[in-house]
């Protein structure tokens, strides 16, 4: 028997060759290697908590099984407490170090198995954190589970909490959230068992917080119950018994956002925390490194990095040893710091800490200003009153005084967006700051609600830009940006503080029609906003689907934003499109009421092939420079289109045969041409009988003596042909254009209340 020799305890090992994951050919000694590896990120998540676990003794494709109680050969030397269960004392063993994690592999225990509560001396203690665990279901993948993440995330940021990530290693999502104060174990599954219904109510057929497996067909299951105090959860960082040896592993919310997540394995986690270290750093409390928990306050841990940057005896900086009191979260200071280049320090106090953003153009003083500032670390509370001189060499050397100070109150506070309302001699009014990407901010001073409809309004019935049909390929992507092209009716939606005006392309009003939309200006109420986009209704496969949205109802519905042309008091018209883009992703951050397409990376080639694999209708190539030309049909907007689409104007109808005697059988197609009708061919396929229906009744009070076509159709198309007024529009699929511009097998997708039509033309 072998022993290794770890952090001066020796753990006996035996087998080390021996194969845990044959597909691999990952063998007992790579585990224990892992786990003495990865243990300085792992135990901090362990520590003081009673550790099951699963072992599989002869492989992962062989039986495991769960073991509580420690067996009479563990070391003596390996931490445990006692613990009654209502039949029996079981012994778990308590990890603090990296021996104790050599032992773990050691008995082929791959997984690792803890409660959400800490001993308390003998007994288990109140929950310090909570977890959510997201398990989809059939037909369900691992990006679906990122999107309920991101929401869980948004939900409770609103309550003041923070959600951390981790994929499980095996199907799902894990979602952590330390709670400050904590609670009993019944008080957590509560909490957790509430955010999970709530989602289930608001998304019904994507998100599930019942147990049951018949209801999670389809659906992402929220698993509130492991917040029990009876159960437990694969700990962060474990490996997992599956066929290849994958970990729960801590991921960035960057990641779930991004498209192509997957598991990962041990390799891969070990390389990541060499790179980034612990993502679960602010989860729970750091380690000593005798393998004690730090008692610091958690306004200690967060000046960690303060007092990383400072020497107290180099800098007359306020540099405190230990955290203060906590004040009353209401004090903001603003230092204007001549350091290499001039800049404006912004600090909020917040939970202990004065939370901190340079600024280097200063705070913004109209609405019509946006100013970056970036999140630095967060500073002790006496920094609120230092001025001075920090001396050339030390971090941010140079002259320190106040530019403005006085008290604050919030609004919101979240990990993307904070709202407040400060209260100084010369900083007066209501702020908010929206994170766009890492550490990047931007600031701006929101507009008075009272003021806003009276002062500069927005402009009214803009009609949408349109694109040109032609060719995107070789398009420079630093010049261009890319995304999907959708299958709708396009709106532009007109938002004042809560009420909402629909028009569609030629101008009609569509609030009535679309009134479901209503809860995007209830959550943009504190804004006045002219948004650009498409209402759609997604078939089964989340396509949108220009058939389905002609009978939808108003819950099918959904309105994609693709374009901000107001906003607050500002034009943003003749705004560059990346401009607006960015103020229309910040605009809609979080919002359930409202879609706002990925722009698609790569070059033209990479855009059009995710479109064709997404089942998408094309995509739409925008110059990154262009202004918005409301009506214009411009050439900085460029489509293309997977397959070819027309609209038409219905000229009249042939009586229908078989099934379809009495009513019928195919619509007689045109497109305008000067002020003639051109005839493009007949349509007899595409029609359900609700379509049938519809049409049947709309035609039958427009019946004209004479055709409306400009020359005279082809014998087989004008025997029986019953003329009608050319007022409606359609559209139709077709497969090639002829010669004499006559459609080829085209397939009826519907009507198009919103053109008219002098509005239809070739595409």
């Amino acid at each position: 028997m072998a022993t290794l020799e770890i952090e001066g305890r020796k753990v006996s090992v035996t087998n080390l060759d021996k194969v845990l994951f044959p597909d691999t050919g990952t063998t007992k000694g790579d585990v224990i290697e892992y786990y003495v590896a990865i243990s300085q990120a792992m135990l901090p998540h362990l520590v003081d908590r009673a550790v099951t676990r699963k072992r599989w003794p002869n492989g992962v494709d062989q039986s495991s099984f769960f073991e509580k109680n420690l067996a009479a050969s563990a070391p003596d030397w390996l931490h445990r407490r006692a613990m009654q269960h209502s039949d029996r004392v079981v012994t778990y063993p308590l990890f603090s170090g990296a021996a104790d994690l050599a032992w773990l592999g050691q008995q082929a225990a791959i997984e690792a198995h803890v409660p959400q509560w800490r001993f308390d001396g003998t007994e288990p203690g109140p929950a310090t954190r909570m977890v959510f665990d997201l398990d989809p279901g059939d037909d369900v993948d691992l990006a679906r589970c990122a999107e309920v993440a991101c929401e869980i995330r948004d939900l409770i940021g609103d309550i003041g909490m923070t959600a951390y990530p981790v994929t499980s290693g095996s199907k799902g999502i894990h979602l952590y959230v330390p709670l400050e104060t904590p609670l009993s174990t019944a008080g957590a599954s509560t909490v957790a068992k509430r955010v999970a219904t709530l989602l289930e109510e608001r998304s019904p057929n994507r998100v599930t917080a019942t147990m049951a497996k018949a209801k999670r067909t389809g659906r992402v299951f929220v698993d509130w119950s492991q917040n029990n105090g009876k159960k437990t959860t694969v700990a962060p960082y474990s490996l997992r018994g599956r066929t290849l040896p994958t970990v729960a592993a801590p991921r960035t919310w960057d990641e779930l956002e991004a498209s192509g997540l997957q598991q990962l394995r041990f390799e891969e986690v070990l390389e990541r925390f060499a790179d980034t270290g612990d993502l679960l750093a602010g989860l729970d409390p750091a380690m000593d490194s005798g393998g004690a928990k730090t008692k610091s306050s958690t306004a200690k841990d967060k000046l960690d990095k303060y007092r990383s940057m400072r020497s107290a005896d180099r800098t007359p900086e306020p540099v405190p040893t230990i955290a203060e009191p906590q004040g009353n979260n209401d004090t903001f200071v603003i230092q204007e710091h001549h350091a290499r280049r001039l800049h404006y320090d912004f600090r909020l106090e917040h939970d202990g800490v004065l939370v901190s953003w340079a600024v280097p153009k200063n705070i913004p003083v109209d609405p019509k200003q946006n100013r970056l500032a970036v999140h630095t670390e967060d500073h002790p509370l006496e920094y609120a009153s230092f001025s001075g001189r920090i001396p050339k060499g030390e971090y941010g050397g140079g002259e320190v005084s106040i530019w403005d100070s006085g008290t604050y109150e919030l609004e919101k506070w979240r990990d993307d967006e904070v709202i407040v309302v400060l209260h100084g001699s010369q900083a007066m009014g209501r702020f908010a700051l929206i994170r766009t990407k890492g550490n990047q901010w931007l600031m701006h001073l929101m507009k008075d609600p009272s003021s806003a409809t009276t002062e500069n309004p927005p402009p009214k019935t803009i009609s949408p830009m349109l694109a040109t049909a032609g060719d995107v390929l070789g398009l420079s992507e630093d010049e261009w940006s890319f995304e999907g092209k959708w299958d709708g009716f396009r709106i532009v939606a007109e938002l004042v503080h809560g009420s909402m005006t629909l028009r569609t392309r030629s101008g009609n009003d569509y609030t009535e029609k679309f009134g479901a939309l209503q809860s995007l200006a209830d959550d943009l109420a504190e804004h006045d906003a002219v948004v650009d986009g498409e209402v759609v209704v997604f078939d089964d496969s989340g396509i949108s689907s220009f058939e389905r949205l002609q009978n939808a109802t108003s819950d099918q519905i959904r309105f994609i934003a693709f374009d901000l042309l107001y906003l607050d008091g500002t034009s943003l018209l003749r705004k560059k499109y990346s401009d607006r883009r960015r103020l229309l992703d910040l605009l809609t951050t979080g919002l359930d009421s409202v879609l706002v397409p990925p722009q698609l990376t790569g070059s033209a080639e990479d855009a059009i092939a995710e479109s064709r694999e997404r089942g998408w209708e094309g995509i739409v190539a925008k110059r990154t420079d262009s202004v918005y030309q409301p009506g214009k049909r411009a050439h900085t907007w460029i489509k293309h289109k997977n397959w070819r689409t027309q609209e038409v104007v219905i000229g009249g109808w042939r009586r229908g045969q078989g099934r379809r005697a009495g009513g019928f059988g195919s619509l007689l197609m045109g497109i305008p041409d000067g002020d003639s009708l051109r005839y493009v061919g007949r349509v007899g396929t595409g029609f359900d009988d609700r379509a049938l229906d519809t049409l049947a009744a709309l035609l039958a009070p427009l019946e004209a003596s004479d055709s409306p076509f400009s020359s005279v159709l082809p014998t087989a198309d004008r025997n029986g042909a019953v003329w009608v007024e050319p007022v409606l529009v359609g559209e139709v699929r077709f497969y090639e254009a002829t010669e004499s511009g006559h459609l080829r097998h085209p397939s009826w997708r519907g009507l198009r209340p919103d053109k008219a039509p002098k509005e239809v033309a070739p595409e």
